[in-house]
């Protein structure tokens, strides 16, 4: 190896390790600045905690909206080639909470709607209109006089239905007392024991009112850029286990962007009185299966899911 090219050799090595030094460098800085980041964002949390903590009105909403269009002319390879469709959906979540040294008022709104359409061009006998698929609505207001921190008798009013198709057909109002639980700051446990589940319905056949026992547990909390909200709603009746219902939903968003983000909502349902009165609608009566009843009937777990973009409000 002669001198030219033994210099360039140790140039080389030269430059690239410098090159390695200023990455280890600029990597230690990052480590350091993102710790700092993370200790600043810890305090900001911190003083957050203590401002929701205190007294007065706490309002807030968010919700996630998500959807398609789609349209196609001489697409042979399917079975519909000439056809427009679409889904749109949307949830919100908001509250409206008092929260006082002796007492608390905590009022909460669920809502999913999903409209869907598939229309054929080629024929003028299909439904060329969005037509409902997820149609949730509920509302609560829950009030409380503290016994202590963690503890308050408590009056729960919850009401729940469809708003876009039979509208309170059924409609379930619960009205109960009892006690209200809060372990944690976000975290709100509701358990009634004389609690009265009204249900509106034009089959009365089917859909009874009875006495029972109430328990809700919501947990609501937004940590940083995430946000999120798990609800359960849980009805035991004293007069028979099919008047029994339970709900759970959970909201899910994370903003990317300002006030927007991505959102996801999922929903789980039992309730066998539902599943009954839907059984009846499609029931054959020349076929050969058994009525419907609700010793026979099968009352699989109702589901639904969401995912879109969200917006905080």
């Amino acid at each position: 190896m002669n001198k030219k090219s033994l210099f360039t050799v140790l140039l080389m090595l030269i430059v690239t390790f410098g090159f390695s030094q200023t990455k280890e460098e600029l990597e230690a800085q990052k480590a350091e600045k993102q710790a700092a980041a993370d200790a600043l964002q810890g305090e900001a949390d911190a003083i957050q905690a203590q401002i929701d903590a205190l007294p007065g009105w706490k309002i807030g909403a968010f919700g996630t909206i998500g959807g398609s269009l789609s349209n196609f002319n001489n697409w042979y390879a399917q079975g519909t080639p000439n056809n427009s469709s679409g889904n749109i959906g949307f949830t919100v979540n908001g509250y409206a909470n008092l929260l006082q040294d002796k007492f608390f008022w905590r009022n909460a709104l669920t809502t999913n709607l999903n409209w869907v359409k598939l229309d054929d061009k080629d024929t003028d006998l299909d439904d060329d209109d969005f037509n409902p698929t997820t149609d949730v609505f509920n509302i609560s207001s829950l009030y409380g006089r503290k016994l202590s921190e963690k503890w308050a008798v408590s009056g729960l009013t919850e009401y729940r239905t469809t708003l876009l198709d039979n509208f309170n057909d059924p409609g379930y109002l619960d009205v109960g007392v009892g006690a209200t639980w809060t372990p944690i700051q976000d975290l709100i446990v509701v358990i009634h024991p004389l609690n009265y589940n009204f249900v509106f319905a034009d089959n009365d056949a089917i859909f009874d009112s009875s006495l029972g026992a109430k328990i809700v547990a919501d947990y609501t909390r937004q940590i940083g850029a995430i946000g999120f909200k798990s609800n359960l709603s849980m009805f035991q009746s004293y007069k028979s286990g099919d008047l029994s219902n339970w709900t759970w939903t959970n909201s899910f968003g994370y903003t990317l962007w300002k006030m927007i983000g991505v959102g996801f909502d999922f929903g789980l349902r039992s309730n066998k009185q539902e599943a009954l009165n839907y059984a009846l609608g499609r029931f054959d009566p020349m076929g050969t299966d058994p009525t419907p009843t609700f010793g026979n009937v099968d009352n699989d777990l109702q589901t639904y899911w969401t995912l879109g973009l969200s917006y905080k409000f």
